[in-house]
């Protein structure tokens, strides 16, 4: 009888851990998530549990730590009380009717307002993109603030970071934000951290994986912003990170791979919101709270029909609620004509995807810019998962020339409104990582925003539904396998 219990006794043991690990993971994957992300957790605890249980310890908290949320609460109040008397400012030149409730959904989430007087002018080359940077910072009188995604000391950069110690030896006050992780893997990080130290730049960490210093959140969780402001009056936003556009690596090095962005410089009321950004970042980092240059509910209306309405939209995971897309999927929504996206990681979730199919059904004209290569592969095939969906839809998607990898990230709607920033159009952007982007009505800023879409154009192949349909079955599978690693966040 032992003998024969002896037999069943570690198939049932086995059996009983498979069930409570079902059970486990219906109990616990699934909380505060979308069906589609529960749903990857708990399969992939169940068929490969030693991993799933250790990706799930590791990266299974899609929240920052407690008390990171409650200095971005804190901030909120700060900022929602001192905006409170700038009024909805949703009539100047160029606004469509349709646009006062995006702005009012924008200030429920992000706090800030949308405000007139603004003056905004898009960089889409490099040579540009730096030369104004270094220009504005050489400008500076009283303090420079910097935030980048990656921040890195190279031969294109040397002379950004030779600006920034130019301020500070005029008496200006610098401070510097980088991403941690973001930045780690790039020979020219560390090199830098040094340079900004000797030349008297106060700079910290954002997000740093540091637990033998009780500093630590979920790894992947992460600042992706990049901006600069410059006194108060003149702010940058966008996609670029302050690096060699090569990105310093061998595989990108063998690869011939270059990327491409878009930054906007901002002067005007607007230019206060993005500095709030920036107050609010360092107070969550260092708990000090730099002076406010201009204050937001210092700002007037602006009867000036040559200027711009703007409003600044923060988003991550320190928010209760996905900013960045709930803008876009209203954006989408609200469109009359054309839809003009630029992503160069376009993973949508299910209401993105909806939103674009829905508005090519009512007569929109979407298009979408994407790289033709790839940096990331799982990314990149996720991405191409979507495409038969969006092709067979009718979204017209023309993939930028190879090497170049296409990083910008920016939206037009219509004629009258556009969108510049950080965040991509893919689920990490929009659960794990910090974003900001820049929400612009008129049609003189939608008019730069097109010729570029038309340079975009010009670089770039038109992919059919037929040519993509016949890509293999080896691709198509890559793809679907992709796109389910997609939904595990």
């Amino acid at each position: 009888m032992v003998d024969w219990l002896s037999d069943y006794v570690p198939t049932a043991a086995l059996l009983l851990l498979e069930v409570g690990l079902l059970v486990l993971a219906l109990v616990v994957a699934p909380r505060n998530r979308r069906p589609s992300s529960g749903l990857a957790w708990i399969l992939l605890i169940v068929t490969l549990p030693l991993l799933g249980l250790l990706l799930f310890a590791v990266i299974g908290s899609p929240e920052l730590p407690k008390a990171r949320r409650d200095k971005q609460r804190t901030m909120d109040q700060r900022i929602e009380e001192r905006t409170r008397a700038v009024a909805h400012r949703v009539t100047g030149s160029g606004a469509p009717a349709w646009l006062p409730p995006i702005a009012r959904l924008n200030r429920e989430t992000g706090s800030l307002p949308l405000v007139d007087g603004n003056v905004v002018h898009l960089l889409p080359h490099l040579d540009d993109q730096l030369a104004a940077i270094v220009a504005a910072v050489d400008r500076a009188e009283r303090f420079v603030h910097v935030e980048f995604y990656i921040l890195a000391l190279d031969d294109t950069t040397r002379p950004f970071y030779a600006a920034l110690a130019r301020a500070v030896e005029r008496g200006v006050e610098v401070r510097v934000l980088v991403d941690h992780l973001g930045s780690l893997k790039y020979p020219g990080f560390k090199k830098g951290l040094r340079e900004l130290t000797r030349t008297g730049v106060r700079w910290h960490l954002m997000l740093p994986v540091q637990p033998w210093k009780g500093r630590y959140q979920r790894p992947d969780l992460r600042n992706h912003r990049k901006l600069l402001v410059v006194d108060g009056l003149i702010g940058f936003v966008g996609s670029m990170n302050m690096i060699d556009p090569g990105y310093q690596t061998w595989s990108n090095r063998r690869r011939h791979l270059r990327w491409r962005d878009l930054m906007a410089e901002v002067q005007g009321p607007v230019v206060a919101e993005i500095e709030a950004i920036f107050i609010t970042d360092w107070f969550s980092e260092t708990d000090e709270l730099p002076p406010v240059a201009v204050p937001i509910d210092a700002v007037a209306e602006d009867e000036d029909p040559g200027t711009l309405l703007a409003q600044i939209v923060p988003s991550g995971p320190a928010f209760e609620s996905e900013n960045n897309l709930a803008l876009f999927n209203s954006l989408i929504y609200a469109a009359e004509r054309r839809i003009s996206i630029t992503s160069p990681y376009f993973v949508p979730d299910e209401s993105l995807l909806a939103a674009i199919l829905t508005a090519v059904q009512r007569g929109v004209e979407v298009e979408l810019f994407v790289s033709a290569i790839g940096d990331q592969f799982f990314v990149h095939h996720a991405q191409h998962s979507y495409y038969e969906a969006l092709l067979g839809g009718g979204v017209r998607i023309y993939q930028y020339a190879a090497p170049t990898v296409l990083h910008s990230k920016h939206v037009s709607i219509d004629d009258e409104v556009g969108l510049v920033g950080s965040s991509n159009m893919d689920i990490r952007s929009f659960q794990l990582d910090l974003e900001v982007m820049m929400l612009v009505a008129g049609r003189a800023f939608v008019d730069e925003l097109k010729a570029v879409e038309d340079e975009y154009r010009a670089s770039s192949t038109e992919l059919t539904l037929d040519e993509w349909r016949g890509r293999g079955v080896l691709h198509e599978v890559v793809d679907n396998i992709a796109r389910l690693t997609s939904a595990v966040q």
